[in-house]
């Protein structure tokens, strides 16, 4: 059975405004509708597949919002910032309404792929530590990395606070100061602690890869684009 909901409480389920804005938008011809427009509150619309313009701008109907953002560097993965902007000022104004959260934070001076979301279930799937979702970093370090340190981080090096050494699950070099370091865990400051375990430093830091899921070419960097079905199959979540 195909679910209808009134155009009014679809715009405010979609995070454009209190139901009276939702209304007032509406009676002054600032919605259309699959193209046509619509200055009804109560007229009801199938769900599925529905398209809509908020005063110009093209919508399509999401229950649930699941996004990648190319997160910046000095930007802070946090609503109450300290020191740096928020990435949630890089998202539209509805989506921050909605309450998409980062699944994991980056720090300020990391930047690359990072998942927002605001449906529970899959930032819990994304996150939970049980799961082991592998993240492939791209690591610049200041000094040339050794095969020998290689080694040390894939069997494990031991961190402060920590009861047991922590291994990458891979560790590949591309050139003699960057590495590709998958991790299935997201311990403070992870990378950066092991690399110093090392007697290294780490110069940059880009998240490049969660599952099977690739930072595309073409996302810039501040930009974001909503998950495909073939982006969410390669977080194995479809």
């Amino acid at each position: 059975m195909v679910k209808k909901l009134p155009l009014e409480r679809i715009i405010h389920n979609q995070g454009f405004g209190a139901r009276k804005l939702c209304r007032l938008m509406v009676w002054n011809n600032e919605i259309t509708v699959n193209g046509a427009p619509c200055d009804d509150p109560n007229a009801e619309f199938d769900l599925e597949n529905l398209l809509y313009t908020v005063r110009g701008e093209e919508w399509s109907y999401r229950e649930k919002s699941y996004l990648m953002l190319n997160k910046p560097s000095d930007y802070e993965c946090s609503h109450k910032t300290q020191h740096h902007p928020t990435v949630y000022s890089l998202l539209p104004h509805p989506l921050v309404v909605r309450d998409v959260q980062c699944i994991g934070r980056l720090d300020e001076d990391t930047t690359g792929l990072i998942l927002m979301s605001d449906d529970g279930q899959f930032i819990h799937r994304m996150s939970s530590p049980k799961h082991k979702v592998p993240k492939m970093y791209e690591v610049t370090c200041k000094h040339p990395v050794d095969d020998e340190q290689i080694a040390h981080i894939l069997k494990g090096v031991q961190l402060i606070d920590e009861d047991a050494p922590i291994a990458a699950l891979a560790c590949t070099r591309v050139n003699e100061h960057t590495l590709h370091m998958t991790l299935t865990e997201g311990k403070y400051h992870q990378v950066k602690r092991m690399i110093a375990a090392i007697s290294n430093r780490v110069e940059g830091l880009k998240r490049i890869q969660i599952g099977e899921l690739k930072l595309p070419d073409d996302l810039e960097v501040g930009d974001w684009r909503w998950l495909t079905a073939s982006d969410m199959a390669k977080l194995g979540v479809i």
